[in-house]
């Protein structure tokens, strides 16, 4: 696959809430840098990241465009994010079912054809706004 296909395919079972469709483009040692907090190591990590996200967000990526790098090593997503606060998230405003729609960049790095570090950056004041103006 190319860095594009790769790309798609992660957002593709990202909208299907597949975790393990996710996971297997993903490199066991990935790294997962969070627009906000801590950076996650590690395939188990992001599975947990990812069972956390499922419960507190529906979410859906909407028109995502791909840039990629020339030796297939880099890749970029810009999209914009619809969706729904389930479950209160620690730390964030109460859930009660709010929507909100998000611009969002990503930034991949690949090696073998499979991802090593996933970078997302989203305006987490404008997030806050949305649900708690809701």
């Amino acid at each position: 696959m190319t860095v594009a296909e790769t790309l798609a395919a992660y957002y593709a079972a990202f909208n299907r809430q597949d975790a393990e469709g996710m996971l297997a483009l993903l490199a066991n040692d990935v790294v997962h840098e969070p627009s906000q907090g801590t950076a996650r190591h590690g395939k188990q990590a992001f599975r947990e990241f990812l069972a956390h996200m499922n419960r507190c967000y529906a979410e859906q990526v909407i028109d995502p465009v791909f840039l990629t790098g020339e030796d297939a090593s880099r890749g970029a997503a810009e999209f914009m994010l619809d969706g729904r606060y389930l479950e209160t998230d620690e730390g964030l405003p109460p859930a009660t079912g709010q929507t909100y729609r998000l611009r969002v960049g990503a930034f991949f790095a690949l090696e073998n054809g499979l991802i090593t570090r996933v970078s997302n950056h989203y305006n987490l004041a404008d997030w806050t706004q949305q649900v708690q103006s809701a």
